[in-house]
This record gives structure tokens, sequence and C-alpha cells, in this order.
């Protein structure tokens, strides 16, 4: 069965469930793992560990409720989708918004990745910023290309390149955790001993070093459901394998670089420890020369299947957003030739590529895209908490248990790791969201065509425009634990009262999301759409 759209082709139910899983791994192992592990141990030292296992638990939260969404209503950029089935427009399209400011500035931060590790054959590319430029650019086309000719071609590329980019950080942690000699790392005095930044620094990782930027990755089966052979079966389970698998790797890949720095780098602490291409050099100094250039091969190529799998998902959210008539109509056309959403992809690639001109450190940039994509999670325990309320008699293939506890849960987490993001980066999150929505009024308004904010849709929305007020206060005011260098507050509220106060808050606006959910004739439809595709794929069941 295809996905219809109003002109062109269809959208072609290609993917097997290897090839969703493989969607979510290579999302998930980028550049993340490159350099995650680094600026993890400056914020938290050798607690960083326990800071992957924080933010872990916290993806697996949010990840459980989307694998009820995604196998009920299995949507092509089901993320831009149950936003609007739930609240409608303005809702729907904040988070549509915030999810394609996300997505699509990831492809060219692996690019970036690709290139800096790269740097080691070529030196040239460190000198030259515009070599730099055209080098990357030619990567995101390339990822491009691959995906215009199909979701069969893009799914076998991004599989075979997944499975190699798995091997490379199993090896490394297999080896490192046989030869790393400094298990003392975890205990020295002079370097701060486990815990050098506190709980809050732990906390700070989780939120602001490419901790929850590398566990963001398990969405895309969500994102590739309407390309999905059997989805109501195949996206639960792709979703929690995943993430699974991902918190296993990265927590043992922390584990083994603690203990494979040398005690004479750690002279000013963890948070001076600098290194351009972390694993690779802690190879190279306890003698793994064959691992360092192992390694330096695959940062090129682990960045890149992410690159690819990010570009594919971006233009799913642009198709999505089409459907929800946030945008015009040739969004939603579908080439007949490919199979594929051809404008969507066409405007992924620009806005990647204009994400390539200067910005400030990766780290930095990974932060607003972690608070931003956190955010857009967020909205999914609501949705699901709706159509619980509205939709309880619907085929749900994957059944959250516990959800009226686990959902409030998963939403209180996203809202804790906003807060520890730190001020001087929600405040441009709350910016880009508020300053597009007010944007995309101007426009539906003057325009015709387009799914109009009216009052009744601010009716079902107002608690989000006030929730990110609420957490753009909590930031400023909140403690100044958070943030790191990003964080400018003013500090009134301190540590860990900041954290009640921000438990409050998010209990407050779960409770008032769910409460300002509704049905739709959209709504409907699109219930009774799954439930057709369920009959003409012999039941979608996860015991299937």
């Amino acid at each position: 069965m295809q996905q219809k759209v109003a002109e062109g082709g269809s959208l072609r139910r290609e993917m097997s469930f290897v090839d969703l899983l493989m969607a979510c791994l290579g999302a998930i192992i980028g550049s993340g793992w490159l350099f995650g592990v680094l600026y993890a141990g400056n914020d938290a030292g050798p607690s960083a560990v326990i800071s992957w296992l924080i933010g872990g638990i916290a993806v697996i939260f949010i990840a459980l409720n989307y694998a009820e969404l995604s196998g009920m209503l299995p949507e092509a950029g089901g993320i831009a989708r149950y936003p609007q089935f739930t609240h409608g427009p303005l809702v729907g399209f904040i988070g549509s918004w915030g999810a394609f400011l996300a997505y699509s500035s990831v492809p060219a931060i692996e690019a970036e990745a690709v290139v800096q590790y790269a740097e080691h054959y070529i030196p040239s590319l460190a000198s030259s910023t515009l070599l730099d430029f055209v080098v990357e650019a030619a990567l995101l086309i390339i990822f491009f290309v691959i995906n215009i000719y199909g979701v069969k071609m893009y799914a076998r590329v991004n599989t075979v390149v997944t499975f190699l980019k798995f091997i490379t950080p199993t090896l490394t942690v297999i080896v490192f955790l046989f030869v790393a000699p400094h298990w003392s790392n975890y205990t020295a005095t002079t370097s701060g001993g486990f815990m050098p930044g506190g709980s809050a620094g732990m906390l700070v990782a989780v939120a602001s070093s490419g901790i929850i930027f590398a566990y963001l990755g398990f969405r895309q089966a969500v994102d590739m459901a309407g390309e999905s052979k059997n989805p109501q079966r195949d996206v639960p389970r792709a979703i929690i394998i995943a993430v699974l698998l991902a918190v296993a790797l990265y927590t043992l890949l922390q584990v083994v670089f603690i203990a494979a720095i040398p005690p004479s780098e750690l002279a000013h602490g963890w948070s001076k420890l600098a290194l351009t291409s972390p694993f690779a050099q802690a190879a190279s100094v306890i003698g793994l020369g064959w691992l360092a250039t192992v390694l330096y091969a695959d940062a090129v190529l682990s960045p890149s299947g992410t690159g690819l799998v990010y570009l594919a998902s971006t233009a799913r959210v642009t198709y999505a957003g089409a459907n929800n008539k946030y945008l015009g109509e040739s969004y939603r056309r579908v080439s007949e030739r490919f199979g594929v959403p051809i404008w969507a992809m066409v405007t992924t690639v620009i806005f990647s590529i204009l994400f390539l001109l200067p910005f400030p450190s990766w780290q930095s940039l990974v932060g607003v895209i972690s608070s931003a994509t956190v955010f857009t999670y967020m909205l999914g325990p609501v949705s699901l908490s709706v159509m619980r309320k509205h939709h309880a008699e619907a085929h749900r293939p994957y059944r959250l248990p516990g959800a009226k506890v686990l959902a409030p849960i998963a939403f209180v987490i996203g809202t804790l790791i906003i807060y520890w993001t730190g001020w001087g980066i929600d405040w441009k999150l709350a910016v880009g969201l508020l300053g597009g929505t007010v944007i995309y009024v101007i426009i539906s308004t003057v325009k015709g065509g387009l799914n109009q904010i009216d009052g009744h849709a601010i009716k079902h929305g107002a608690w989000l425009v006030v929730y990110i007020l609420a957490m753009l206060a909590m930031s400023y005011f909140g403690s100044s634990q958070f943030g790191g260098q990003y964080n400018h507050g003013a500090g009134l509220i301190q540590y860990p009262f900041d954290l009640v106060v921000d438990i409050i808050l998010g209990l407050v606006f779960y409770y008032w999301g769910v409460a300002s959910g509704r049905s739709t004739e959209e709504t409907v439809a699109a219930v009774n759409a799954a439930a057709e595709l369920r009959r003409a794929t012999n039941g979608g069941s996860l015991a299937n």
C-alpha cells in the first residue's frame, strides 16, 4: 500500500524492519560519539558515565511514547502530524517549525565533523575556510542525490553504511577495555575525583555536551513510517531496539575513554582537556596506531551516514508540514519516477547548506539543536494522552504500559533537559520558535490556502506559547549552575530548589496541554486510514 498525495506520485512502502532500525542507528551513531565523550568529560569528569545513563533513560521515556503513536498512526514526518491531530495548527506549526530547525541543521553539523577529522589526511582543509565550505556543500549534495534516487536506494546505502560504522565504536570499546591503562582516573583527586563538576555538572553534560544530541536519532523510524512495508509492527520495535543499543554503546564508550586519558593531560582538570579528535588521539597515545587509523577513517563514514539519514528525515518533516497546510501544494508533490517528495528535498538541502555558514563551536550548536529537538519530542507524550482520551478504541500495536504515569514523566524530563541547557541557548530557541510563528501567522493571514491560526487554534494552543515563555523565565531566573559557558542568567532560584520548581512547571503544563487537546474530522480520518493500513499489512502486530 502506498501513501497517496494530492498530485504527482506516491510515497513507496519499501522499507523493511532492518531498514528502519538502521535508519535509527544511522542517525544515532554520528558525530555524537566522536566528540560527545570529550565534552561530557569536560563538564562532568568520570561521572559523565552516569550522564550518558541519565540521558539514555530520559530518551527511553520519550521514545516509548512515540513507539505507541507511530504504531497507531504511521505517518510520514509523524513529528509534524501528531500535534496537528491533537491540538490544531498553532501547536502543530510550532512543533513542525522546531523540528525543521533542529533537523535541517544536523546534516551541516555532520558534514563539518567529516571535514574536521579529514584534516588528519588533508591538512590544507585546516587552513582554508572556503575549501571547507566547498567540500561540506559537496557532501550535502551527495546525500541529496542518494535520497533523490528513492527510498530503496537510500535504505540500501544507509543499511550498509550503518552496519560498517556500528562496528568501529564496538571494536573501540572491546580493545580499550583490555588496553586502556589509566583506570585510576575515576578516583584521582588531582583531577577532581569522580565528580569534579558536582551533580549539576552531570546534568549540564546531559543537555549541552552532545549526549542528548547523540541519542536523538531514534525518531527517524517515525519520520519514515510512510515508507515502511509494515509500519504498525516495525516502527515501534525499531525505535525501542535502537535506543537500547545506543544507551549500551555510548555508556561503554565513555567508560573506556575516561580510562584512556593519560593523567598528565588532566593536570589542570577535566574541564581543560582539549582534543581535536578524541578517540583517535587517545588510541595513538596508548600505542594503538592501527586503531587510530581505523577511527580517522570511520570519523568520515559515521557523520556522513548520519547526514544522509537526517537529510531524508527533514524532507519528510517538510512534506508533513505541507500535509498540514503550513506550506503550499508544491511541497506535497511526490516524484512519480523516484517516489520522494522532491521539492521538500530541494528545500532541505538548501537550508542545510545555509547552516554551513560560520557558526560557534560544535558544542554550542548542538546545545541549541538538542534543546529544539527535545522541545518537539515533548509534544509526543501530550499527544499520546490526548489520543488515549479521545480515541481509546483505536488499535495500538504497541501500548505504553502505565502511560498515565510515564507520559507526564517524559514531559517533565524534557522540561528539565531544556532547563539544564541554560539561558544562553534557551533564549535563542524561544526567539526562533516564536519569531517563526509570528511570521507564519502574518503570511497565512495574507496568503490563501494555508492553515490559518484562528481563535479556535489559539484556544487549543495557548498552553504551548505560555510554556515557552515560562521556560524562558525559568532559564533566566534559575540557578547559574546550568548552561556552562553559555549561561548568563540571574541565578535567583538556587540549585537544587530550581529543579523542584521546574518539575512543578512541567507537570502544570503537561496537564494543561492534555486538557487543551481535541479530536477533529482530520484526526478521525487519520485513525480510519491507519485501520485500513493495518488490514492491508495483515494486522501490523508486534507479535507478527
